[in-house]
């Protein structure tokens, strides 16, 4: 074989050698998308690894069979790992998890903001120190079971939206890093519908085919925020009045804690012809601010802590033309954005919102696309 150079075709993960010499940890939640994953992988002969993290208490997970890493999940996890034959590892990651994302949410909370702790999860946890393991665990790339695709560009790996719009997840993975980018796979992204993954579960024999989709935030699995908000901090639910928007006293609250931006229902103030709304939650003044529909409308939006993954620098034009997702139910819409420095920047929507509401995401697509460019937090709008 002398001064012939033997080369690999690219594998389905994008390296140039057989599967079986190919590491990858899979992220497994216990769910039917990661589970789906990992078996396709180890399926196709690569060097799998399942990675769950167990994040909260066991006790109050079991509680609730749909919420992501809770107890009854990460069984769920070891039995797809022990039935496709790959290793399968629990991290204890609790102490983390609290402080970089149920402590940030419930202070967000408490200062009238409108969080979105899923976001904060992938970037503190899964993509950062999760990430790190399977680094240190010799892997060639990591995959999740997250619907976004990864497609190789001129510049290095670009983040798509995924191919079934109804289960896009592009809103909760804007803070992407590019570094992270290019180590991480996301083989569902391509898929047309959910039902196609539970087909491939049932194709593998897994158990989890019919498991149904986790609904709340996986530490509420009740839905009741303000139940844990006022459990970790005790002191939110002082009550306050509720005003309008002229400074007049209209009734009182039991804590700011138990509204939302763009609430109508529930405000205790009756014998009004036209209904109100939440439009402003002023927490150091323990206010809950209440207004007309038409107050609810925003048309600048400021927004911090942007993470950009466009091919230019953010700062190398004066304006960029995008489309913008300031929820995450909303479709994206067109927009301008400003640059105010490499992280900030002044979002103006070309067709006005309802709701924008300080803690919710920003993030950033191609106009006539389905490339993501980053994303950022709103703070502000006006």
């Amino acid at each position: 074989m002398n001064g012939i150079l033997m080369t690999h075709a690219l594998n389905s993960l994008g390296f140039a050698k057989p599967p079986s010499e190919t590491r990858v940890v899979v992220a497994m939640s216990g769910g039917v998308d990661s589970s789906v994953v990992a078996a396709e992988l180890a399926r196709e002969g690569y060097d799998v690894v399942g990675v769950t993290l167990q994040l909260y208490d066991h006790g109050a997970a079991l509680a609730k069979k749909g919420a992501c890493c809770a107890g009854i999940d990460i069984h769920d996890a070891r039995r797809v790992a022990e039935e496709m034959g790959f290793p399968h590892y629990v991290l204890d990651y609790e102490n983390i998890f609290k402080e970089t994302v149920i402590d940030e949410f419930a202070d967000s909370y408490l200062a009238g903001a409108t969080p979105v702790p899923c976001i904060r999860c992938n970037e503190r946890v899964k993509f950062k120190d999760l990430l790190a393991t399977a680094r240190d665990l010799d892997a060639d790339c990591m995959a999740t079971g997250h619907y976004i695709q990864r497609m190789d560009g001129k510049h290095g790996a670009e983040l798509h939206a995924a191919a079934d719009a109804t289960r896009d997840q592009s809103y909760f993975l804007f803070p992407t890093t590019q570094e992270q980018l290019e180590f991480l796979r996301f083989p569902l992204g391509h898929l047309k519908s959910k039902a196609e993954t539970r087909e491939l579960a049932v194709k593998h024999g897994l158990a989890v085919a019919d498991k149904p989709d986790s609904q709340d935030i996986c530490f509420v699995p009740d839905g009741n925020y303000a139940a844990l908000i006022e459990k970790l901090r005790p002191e939110a639910a002082s009550p306050g009045d509720i005003v309008d928007m002229d400074g007049n006293v209209l009734a009182r609250h039991a804590g700011v804690i138990h509204y939302t931006i763009g609430q109508r229902r529930g405000l205790g103030i009756g014998g009004l012809a036209n209904p109100l709304y939440v439009v402003k939650l002023d927490a150091d003044r323990r206010e809950v601010v209440v207004g007309p529909k038409e107050a609810l409308t925003t048309r600048i939006v400021a927004v911090r802590e942007i993470n950009w993954l466009g091919d230019e620098p953010f700062e190398s034009r004066k304006a960029w033309h995008m489309a913008v997702k300031v929820r995450s139910t909303r479709p994206p819409r067109s927009a301008i954005l400003r640059p105010l420095s490499a992280t900030t920047a002044e979002v103006e929507l070309l067709t006005p919102e309802e709701g924008v509401s300080p803690g919710q995401a920003c993030v950033f697509y191609e106009e006539d696309g389905s490339r993501i460019f980053g994303g950022g937090w709103i703070w502000r709008g006006y």
